[in-house]
């Protein structure tokens, strides 16, 4: 409990989970290499978590496995070269998901701009709630195609299942009311897919 340092759970092997409630700083799982880190939000964060930043920038720099669920927002180059961890947070600064070659990242709230710059492998879906991040096109399209989750039966039971799981884990607010009209949350999903690059 309290405020983390730099580089929380940074390499965190299978085996190992880690459960803190408050903030944490920048380079949260780096390297992580198949543990799980689940961060929880406290007091007002808590009620309005999609609003307030959780964790700094960098987080899952070079991640290979293991699961990261966040009740709250990123800053910026979320799972920059991320190849193989799975993770759930509540929003995302700038240049989320660069790089990344593998695993899955399920963003839910507002992601920043040049989200996916380099991405040519893995999946990722981002909550957009007023349209603003596809007609904006706020993600990379040299190397991501969008499409909607509502058209794409078995992605949408992988990230139900994803916002299960972080409902319980991290006690999100915020994953129990996607939860709760889930028709609704699933249109508002936007897949990300990498393209195939020459």
């Amino acid at each position: 409990q309290g405020v983390a340092g730099q580089s929380f759970g940074a390499f965190a092997i299978p085996g190992m989970r880690l459960v803190f409630e408050g903030l944490a700083n920048d380079f949260v799982g780096k390297g992580l290499s198949g543990g799980e880190i689940v961060l929880r939000a406290e007091g007002d964060a808590a009620r309005e978590s999609s609003h307030h930043v959780l964790l700094g920038n960098v987080a899952l720099y070079g991640a290979t496995a293991g699961r990261l669920l966040a009740a709250g927002r990123a800053g910026e180059r979320f799972a920059v070269r991320n190849s193989g961890a799975v993770a759930v947070v509540e929003g995302v600064g700038d240049h989320g998901c660069e790089y990344m070659t593998g695993g899955a990242v399920l963003v839910l709230g507002r992601a920043g701009q040049n989200f996916g710059a380099g991405m040519t492998g893995g999946i990722a879906w981002v909550l957009d709630e007023d349209g603003s991040f596809v007609s904006e096109q706020r993600y990379h399209p040299d190397f991501l195609a969008a499409s909607s989750l509502a058209d794409d039966s078995e992605a949408a039971a992988q990230v139900y299942e994803l916002l299960t799981i972080h409902a319980a884990s991290a006690h999100s607010q915020r994953a129990e009311v996607l939860l709760v009209d889930w028709p609704a949350t699933q249109r508002m999903l936007v897949k990300l897919t990498p393209r195939p690059q020459a």
